[in-house]
Parts: C-alpha cells; structure tokens; sequence
C-alpha cells in the first residue's frame, strides 16, 4: 500500500514537473493591450470586441429561445452553425498538415512555421467546438453518452470521437515543440495527423452516408475534404506569415512560401478538376434529385463566390508569377478564405436545396420547391463571435508563447 503511494506520487509529482516546464512568457492585462496601435492592428481589436459581444448576444439569445432562435426548419435542419463549424475543423486539419511538413516529416525548410501552424490548429478547431456547442442542444449530455453508450455505426459519433482525440494530440505536439523535444513531438504529431486526417475524411463521410440526398451521397466527399483542408492550411499559412512579418519577409520565409505557393497550386489545380467532373457527372442522365440540384447550384452566386474567389483568383496569382509573387499571395489568401467560407455554406445549404416530399399529398397543395433557407441574427452573430473568439486566442497565444522557430534547435 505504501509503495503504491510512493509510486502515485512520483507520477504526480512528475506530471507537475513536466507542467511546470513548459515555456511561457509572463505576460499581464497590460500586456495583453499592448500592441502597436495602427490603424490596422486597432481595428482588428475593435472587431474582436465587436465579435465576441456578438458572441454574447447570439448565446444568450440561443439560451432563451433555444433553436427557434436560429433560421433552420424541419426541412432544413442544418444551417450556418454547421458551416462554420466545418470552416473552422477544415482549417484546423490545413494548418495540422502544414505544421507536420516540419516536425513530422523532416522538410527543413516548413520548420520555421511548424509551432504556428500547430497552435493555430489547436485555436481554430476550439473555436469551431465553441461554435457548435450552440447548435448540438445538450453539448454536456453528448459527452457524457458518447462514452457511456457509444454509437460504433454513427459517423458523427467517430466525428466527436477522433476530434476530440486529435485535439489532445495536437495540444501534446505543441507542448514538446514548445520544449524542444522534436522526438517527442515527431510521434504524437504523427498520430494527431493520422487521427486529424481520418477525422476529417469521417466528417466528409457523414455527407457521403446521406442516401437521401444523391447530391452528397457518394464517395466524393471523404477525399475532397481532406483536398481543401490542406488548400486552406496553406492559405492561413500565408496570412500568418504575412501578418508575422508584416510583408517583409525573410529570405528563408521567402523559399518556404515560394514552395508552398506551388504546392498551393498544384492542389488548386486538382480541386477545380475534381469540382468539374463533380458537376459533369451529376448532371449527365437527367436523375432526379440530382441533376435538377446541380443545374440549380450553377445559378446561384455563392457558388460562383465559391468558384472564382476560392480557387481562380488565387490559381492565376499562383500561375502568373510561378509562385514568386508572394505579397500577392498573402492578398489572394483572404480572397481564398472568403471563397472557403462560401464552399464550406454551399456544401450545408445545396445538401438540402431538394425538398424530400416531392409528391402533392392533397389537391389543394401547392407543388413542392426549393427549400429556402437565410440565417438568423442569432447564428450570424454566433458565428462571427466564433471567429472573434480564434483571433483572441490566436492573439494571446503570440504573446504567451514563442511560436517562432528557435535556429539554436
């Protein structure tokens, strides 16, 4: 009994040590406001104030009135909560595979962005949990019951599961980078890309399972999104590089873009020829349900935003200056963020466009059409507080960590 104790608490008192280790800058509230005050950095803080009171507003609306507070109906059960939330896991996922070139796979030259890109994966996917919190109804219940009685044959469930794993350890990866334990960090930053990735294509397969909806169902999706996940890493990485080094970049940050920029483009390249044959395929032989879908998807505008400003724009910026132009880059990476954004809504909202009762039951009804769908103030300002919430995170996060990489390691 007593070495038992003893051994307890050794391991206590080991795991305090490992803790207690970790390198952060003492940082206080003043640190915290202060940053250069340009126009630009003060209004990125004043959006941020602005985000997260709209965070507060939307929650606690959503307390009040539950999901009449939001836009979703019956017919059209997933709506901008879900989208955001799969912006932000996309995101987290990109960042994940960005971050493991370096750390994991050894390309020296990603090594500099690996513990930036790990601890904004770790951000991002917190703010995505933040967001759907407040759509699943009974968040605490789900935690419980998804040990209690786990569902082995429901997606979501792995989809919760591996998430919550992979979070784990990306949060362990970035404690040994933050150490400088490269060993260490190599084996748990390969299983959290492992787990990230099969997360992500699970995420992808809980549109593919969906029989009813012949737009989504299908293999399609489970290696699409694993595509734009590593599509939008590396957009961030270029806004996060670009706000690092304010434009200016060093000649090693130079060859780490360039090369990304091509890499950027070869996936750009695949991603529209895969949207093409999606589009071909789905209408070629007039199946209802899903040629009638598609050929409505092709007149509406944001997937046209989608299109253009997710994967044109930043394609001829890429192929104009054979990835040399990278301030153009850091530009065409918001614009690829926007149409991002628009991919991950259009992918919730086509999925349900087609009404599933389609026969008139009685003579009087009026012939079924498209379901409609616009979001509530509610999720617009929850959702906006979601990414209020990651830019803060983000933000404190530069100030208490060193996130550049250490040339002495």
């Amino acid at each position: 009994m007593a070495e038992a104790t003893v051994k307890k608490e050794g391991i206590v008192a080991q795991v305090k040590e490992f803790i207690t280790t970790i390198p952060v800058n003492k940082i206080g509230i003043k640190d915290i406001f202060n940053y250069p005050k340009t126009p630009v950095n003060n209004l990125i803080a004043l959006l941020i104030v602005l985000f997260l009171a709209m965070f507060a507003i939307g929650v606690g609306n959503y307390l009040i009135h539950g999901h009449h507070a939001y836009g979703v109906t019956r017919q059209h059960p997933w709506g901008l909560l879900i989208a955001v939330y799969i912006f932000f896991v996309v995101s987290s996922t990109g960042l994940c595979i960005v971050g493991s070139l370096g750390d994991v796979f050894g390309f020296k030259d990603y090594e500099m962005i690996s513990k930036r890109a790990i601890f904004g994966s770790i951000v991002t996917i917190m703010a995505g949990f933040a967001v759907i919190a407040f759509e699943i109804g009974h968040p605490i219940t789900m935690l419980i019951y998804n040990v209690l009685t786990p569902g082995l044959r429901s997606a979501i469930w792995w989809m919760g599961t591996l998430y919550g794993l992979y979070l784990t350890f990306m949060i362990i990866e970035f404690v040994f980078l933050l150490k400088h334990d490269m060993k260490s960090a190599k084996i748990f930053g390969l299983a959290g890309l492992l787990i990230g990735l099969a997360a992500h294509s699970n995420l992808g397969g809980v549109f593919g399972f969906l029989n009813t909806r012949l737009i989504s169902n299908g293999v399609f999706y489970p290696t699409y999104f694993i595509l734009t996940a590593f599509i939008t890493g590396i957009y961030l990485a270029f806004i996060m590089m670009g706000f690092r080094y304010k434009l200016n970049f060093p000649e090693n940050a130079k060859k780490m873009l360039v090369n990304l920029a091509k890499i950027q483009g070869l996936l750009l390249a695949i991603l529209m020829f895969f949207e093409t044959w999606k589009m071909l395929t789905g209408v070629y032989g007039g199946m209802p349900g899903r040629a009638d879908v598609v050929e409505h998807i092709l007149t509406t505008p944001p997937f046209w935003v989608e299109v253009i400003a997710g994967m044109l724009i930043p394609f001829i910026i890429i192929i104009s200056s054979k990835g040399n132009n990278i301030k153009g880059l850091f530009w065409g990476s918001f614009i690829g963020m926007v149409g991002i954004f628009f991919m991950r809504y259009d992918l919730v909202h086509d999925t349900q466009l087609k009404p599933l009762q389609m026969m008139k039951i009685t003579e009087y009804q009026l012939p079924p059409k498209w379901v409609e769908y616009f979001p509530s103030a509610s999720e617009i300002m929850i959702s906006l507080g979601g990414l209020g919430l990651c830019l803060l995170l983000y933000y404190v996060g530069t100030k208490l960590f060193n996130l550049d990489a250490d040339e002495a390691h």
